[in-house]
């Protein structure tokens, strides 16, 4: 395996990756310390956690472009997810934070003749800037949302600003309206994520005449050396939506044509009616939880929603703070479902509930048949988080109303690009609603860069998951029989491993992550340091990836996690194409180390 140094990307050489290697246990502590030795080396990080360095260069040539140097800029990419934030802002921190707020927002020269070339890329920003006493303020939103400029973004609008292309729009009135304007027909929506399964719209950042696209793909290579076409970028969407959906066709290779809206012919979501408008794309996978909770909110009014599960950190901050609060349920037990059914006997009423399958990071699974009984009885929505489990070993669309997922993860593999998707069932009681919502509430923000390469990346979806479930179970297997293991979390053999069962796809497997717990500390830390593997945030990456993860995301609240079964010094191992018997031996090689080594 490579050597990994302290605060390297990985993978290696990667501009826009998506983890950084902290090799150590001790690493991992002072990352959370904030210790500079450790973050003063970081050259990139999760992009949600770490401010990408390209993102921080355009804040900071921002800032000093308007002369308010010494303050701090958040970049996002349209006016409307800029006012999300700001009120956001509004509702938390104190008055002298909140009076020196102000939104800057970045447009194309309309008097420079090389402006028309980029029309169809839509590179527009718009900068939330406060006082530095607001930073953490801003980061929260930034965090739990999703919804921030990519690197990829920031790195091209920025060269454009400072080649004067882009600059601050100056116009009386510079705010737009809160949603593009729905084009008539039931069923076709006017919006930049071109839901009409590819068919151009007037208000796509991607979509213009064929003139126009080959302009701007030959401009963007002559100017800045880049081979975007941007005509693929519409189709890269629908391939992207078509293996989503599981759609029974071979992907054909990408054009310029247009993609007719239709029902797909097959699927294997064993939703016959499902249509390539019912997927959405998000920038992250956390923007599609975020929007589908704002979906709901918009759909059915402001209810609290239930997190079932012990959850991904941001997913339950978003419950928290953007809605009337949660229920929280840290089990996914039958025990806890008594507790959710005995409420909604007594007339509380949800929103929505929350869940993950397989959860992050002890790989529950919670009963959906039963929860899709009681939310068809007491009229609430189901939304399921996919990205663990991934559509090609589990099938829960039946039983849900919106499925999300990370497309950061396994999806794309290469630990790269960032992504996101939600599906509206549209056999959904909600449905309509939920469609209605989105033609004024969604705006498509994905950077056709980053659609590019998530395209580019998942054509091999399929076939690295079969790799992968074989030999997460050899290494589970290793894991089973040491004896200086305590606990082994993995779908396969756990106590809600019948719920699994439920929804594995025929041929499906277990999918790719593992989490364990050592009898003590001192053989957790010494395993960790001496396993040759990557190290760091993520998961699904199409090689194996190691962490400690509830070190990570948790330490603030190690006691809080520790109460629903979560072990402060919990290992988790995401698994990935590495030929079967070398990975084993890397494991087997690292626990002989925990065992002499923490004696």
């Amino acid at each position: 395996m490579p050597a990994f140094n302290l605060g390297e990307s990985i993978p290696p050489h990667t501009e826009h990756a998506v983890s950084v290697s902290l090799p150590t246990w001790r690493a991992n502590v002072g990352y959370e310390e904030g210790e500079d030795w450790v973050v003063g080396s970081m050259t990139t990080g999760y992009p949600r956690f770490f401010i990408h360095r390209s993102i921080q260069a355009f804040a900071k040539d921002i800032l000093e472009k308007i002369g308010k140097k010494g303050l701090v800029a958040f970049l996002f990419p349209t006016r409307q997810v800029a006012a999300r934030c700001v009120s956001f802002v509004k509702l938390r921190a104190p008055p002298v934070i909140v009076s020196s707020l102000e939104v800057l927002h970045l447009v194309l020269d309309p008097v420079n003749p090389q402006s028309k070339a980029l029309r169809g890329l839509s590179p527009s920003i718009s900068a939330v800037i406060c006082s530095p006493e607001g930073f953490g303020f801003l980061k929260q939103y930034w965090q739990h949302t999703g919804d921030g400029v990519s690197s990829r973004r920031a790195e091209f609008c920025h060269s454009l600003f400072k080649d004067g292309l882009l600059r601050v729009d100056e116009s009386p009135n510079t705010a737009a309206p809160m949603s593009p304007k729905p084009c008539r027909g039931p069923r076709r929506y006017q919006r930049g994520g071109s839901l009409d399964a590819g068919k151009p719209s007037t208000t796509s950042q991607t979509s213009t005449t064929v003139p126009d696209r080959e302009e701007t793909s030959r401009f963007l290579e002559e100017r800045f050396g880049r081979n975007l076409d941007v005509s693929f970028v519409e189709p890269a969407k629908s391939a992207i939506k078509r293996r989503i959906a599981g759609a029974l066709r071979s992907d054909r290779e990408l054009t310029s044509s247009p993609v007719p809206e239709k029902e797909m012919e097959s699927n294997t979501r064993g939703v016959v009616n499902l249509r390539e408008d019912d997927i959405y794309l998000f920038p992250a996978g956390m923007n599609a939880i975020f929007n589908a909770h704002r979906a709901l909110l918009g759909a059915r009014g402001g209810l609290k929603s239930v997190n079932f599960g012990f959850p991904y950190v941001d997913t339950l901050k978003i419950l928290e703070k953007f809605g009337p609060g949660c229920v929280f349920y840290g089990n996914a037990s039958e025990a806890d479902l008594d507790d959710l059914e005995a409420r909604l006997k007594a007339g509380e009423r949800f929103l929505g509930l929350f869940c993950e399958f397989p959860g992050n990071p002890l790989l529950t699974c919670p009963n959906l048949a039963r929860i899709r009984e009681m939310a068809d009885k007491y009229d609430f929505a189901v939304v399921v988080d996919e990205t663990i489990g991934t559509f090609a070993n589990i099938n829960v669309l039946p039983f849900a109303d919106i499925v999300v997922s990370s497309l950061t993860k396994i999806f794309s593999g290469d630990c790269n690009v960032m992504g996101g998707s939600a599906i509206f069932n549209p056999n959904s009681r909600y449905y309509s609603a939920l469609k209605d919502f989105a033609r004024t509430g969604y705006e498509d923000t994905y950077w056709p860069e980053d659609v590019m390469f998530m395209e580019r990346n998942s054509r091999d979806f399929a076939s690295r998951i079969e790799r992968i479930n074989a030999n997460a179970e050899a290494i589970c297997d290793v894991f089973r029989e040491n004896k200086l293991i305590k606990a082994v979390f993995y779908p396969r053999d756990n106590e809600s491993s019948a719920n699994y069962e439920a929804c594995k796809v025929p041929g499906g497997g277990y999918g790719g992550l593992i989490s364990v717990v050592f009898h003590r500390k001192e053989q957790a830390v010494a395993f960790y340091d001496a396993v040759d593997t990557a190290k760091g945030p993520s998961l699904g990456t199409n090689f194996t990836l190691t962490s400690p993860y509830v070190l990570l995301a948790h330490y603030q609240e190690l006691e809080w996690a520790s109460q629903f079964g979560v072990d402060p010094d919990l290992i988790r191992i995401s698994v990935g194409l590495e030929d079967t018997a070398d990975i084993v031996n890397v494991f087997q090689a690292a626990l002989h180390v925990a065992e002499h080594g923490s004696q």
